[in-house]
């Protein structure tokens, strides 16, 4: 999983420099509306929603308007309908990629999706054809900073983790998706650093790309990233620390 984890720490980094936190705003409305769709507006009772408030308080969005999207939601303010889909394609030399998105027009967000992977040496596949390659998981990542990295993995371990990865400055915990709360809670009460804590899809096996299709694959996954309808994309590279940091270098 570790190529899987470096890319998910690369993207909370971006997300703290970035300058697309109102777009980030978006897509984290969008997940709170459906889960209150799906299971109630009550946090206590609908795990959905507890995960997506939460992810939305990391990210540091207003109470305001997470609020407003549990009441736009729930009926009692106006919001279009959103629907979930999952796209699945390959990425450059055969890379598994899945799309999840939520959109207000099915239509053009495939044909969205369906031009990205075009433009960059991909092309999107039928329903299932890598799916089957990833198991849904929970995910907390914690920056390193002057932890003592092992004493943290016994302790996620400890709390019901299933596996423990340190790529740089983050530590990734991947848990099965019913412990993630509990273990999240656990790691809280020992006053650690919590950036994240979310649903992500862990590719059961990994591939190695030579380093022209693995920079193109990174271009694909950011591009498919900066669709307000796309909710999170995942993949199967096993991205080097060459390849990476290559990739964030200015051209």
């Amino acid at each position: 999983m570790s190529g899987h984890s470096k890319w998910s720490s690369i993207k909370h980094q971006k997300g703290v420099t970035d300058a697309r936190r109102g777009q980030l705003f978006t897509k984290l409305t969008r997940e709170i509306m459906v889960a209150v769709r799906q299971g109630g507006s009550s946090p206590e009772t609908n795990f959905r929603l507890r995960l997506a408030v939460q992810k939305a308080r990391d990210n540091s969005m207003p109470l305001d308007n997470i609020e407003r999207a549990i009441k736009r939601a729930s009926g009692t303010m106006e919001g279009a309908a959103l629907t979930e889909m999952v796209l699945e394609g390959y990425g450059p030399s055969g890379a598994a990629i899945l799309v999840e998105a939520l959109t207000d027009n099915r239509n053009r967000t495939l044909q969205d999706v369906r031009n990205i992977f075009s433009r960059h040496n991909g092309n999107l596949g039928e329903s299932g054809c890598v799916a089957w390659l990833f198991d849904s998981k929970g995910l907390i990542t914690i920056r390193t900073n002057e932890l003592d990295t092992e004493e943290l993995a016994l302790e996620a371990i400890d709390a019901g983790a299933e596996d423990v990865t340190v790529e740089n400055n983050f530590v990734a915990i991947y848990t099965r998706l019913e412990e993630l709360e509990a273990v999240r809670k656990a790691l809280e009460e020992k006053d650690r650093p919590i950036t994240s804590a979310e649903l992500s899809m862990v590719p059961k096996t990994m591939v190695e790309l030579e380093e022209k299709p693995a920079l193109q694959t990174l271009k694909l996954l950011d591009k498919l990233e900066e669709l307000d309808e796309v909710q999170r994309v995942s993949s199967n590279v096993n991205f080097s620390d060459s390849v990476l940091e290559k990739y964030q270098s200015p051209t």
